[in-house]
């Protein structure tokens, strides 16, 4: 009985959209391995792990917004603004390196905290607040720098977390797995996460439930700008600066990883680990690719693609299982 139920549940797992992608994964994987004749070595898939953490961050801070049926473009531009107020604050208000981490982390939070309210106090439309504040942080943060300031010459022992290894993986994975970790036991794990869950399949429903959906999405808005900031702590001690462009196009990455990860753009549906799978798959393309020789560009090409077939892939299928069932339910002419 035991082992028909655990093979059931990898059958169910190999043909669910996680499972493809794993596989997937996999195949992209031993083909960049073929390719390119360093892609498989420990230095380089650890070099993949540190450039991937940030976006891995913001696609993790995602999943709760996009199972509300909400999203949020802002991300990747309140990841610059955060990085820049951090920079600031060090170099400008001479403030310790980690209390200048502090600071953007409740930049980040301040950030999330307005499109919390727009979206769920006032009832705007996400797309349109988060299209207004990816604007607005972008501006804000060239604002301050000008458009030209750089803030570089941070000391050696906070460039170590984005540089440097720690028991031989790269320093900044430990606080990474950390964050993950919570992030799957609060979606899979709690009633909030279950409530993230019931206002993607049906606010209404949700609402009539006794659930406080304004609380919870405003919490699932505040929360991803929280890990903004810290994802913009991790970045800039990656590259030892923080500019205002940091992050540009990031949050492309992140809801590209959210949907091809098997969360439905539409709520209700999705998981923190499939998420996981999509950034790995983001990854492993665009380090591979570079391995290939192919030209970077062609990683943005790739991944718009990859967006595209994420949203477009499930709808043609229910539409093409909906129209199967509809004949089988329809009497034959005579």
């Amino acid at each position: 009985m035991q082992a028909g139920a655990a093979q059931s549940r990898i059958k169910t797992f190999f043909l669910s959209q996680e499972g493809i992608l794993f596989v997937v994964l996999i195949l992209e994987w031993f083909y960049f391995h073929s390719v390119g004749p360093r892609f498989g070595s420990l230095e380089n898939n650890f070099d993949i792990i540190r450039h991937s953490v940030e976006i891995g961050l913001l696609a993790v801070a995602m999943t709760p917004i996009i199972l509300t049926g909400g999203i949020d473009l802002s991300v990747g531009s309140l990841l610059g603004l955060c990085a820049i107020i951090f920079g600031k604050l060090w170099r400008d208000a001479h403030i310790g390196i980690w209390g200048a981490g502090g600071g953007a982390i409740l930049v980040g939070a301040l950030g999330g905290s307005i499109n919390g309210v727009l979206i769920a106090r006032l009832k705007l439309p996400p797309l349109i607040v988060t299209l207004g504040t990816f604007s607005l942080y972008r501006g804000i943060a060239e604002a301050i720098t000008h458009g030209v300031d750089t803030f570089t010459g941070f000391p050696a022992g906070f460039l170590t977390l984005g540089q440097e290894k720690w028991l031989g993986m790269p320093a900044q994975l430990p606080l990474f797995l950390l964050i993950i970790l919570g992030m799957w036991l609060t979606v899979h794990r709690t009633v909030l996460g279950r409530s993230w869950r019931a206002i993607g399949f049906s606010p209404e429903g949700a609402l009539y439930a006794g659930i406080p959906v304004r609380r919870r999405l405003f919490t699932a808005y505040v929360l991803a700008g929280v890990i903004a900031g810290v994802a913009s702590i991790i970045y800039t001690s990656r590259l030892g600066q923080a500019k205002a462009d940091a992050g540009t196009g990031y949050e492309l990455f992140a809801i590209t990883a959210v949907v091809l990860g098997g969360t439905s753009i539409f709520g209700g549906l999705g998981s923190v680990h499939g998420t996981l799978l999509g950034v790995g798959a983001i990854a492993i393309l665009g380090n591979g690719l570079v391995h290939a020789r192919q030209p970077r560009e062609v990683t943005g090409m790739l991944t718009g693609l990859l967006l595209i077939l994420a949203l477009a892939v499930p709808i043609l299928s229910k539409r093409l299982l909906s129209g199967r069932s509809r004949k089988k339910m329809d009497p034959e002419p005579n």
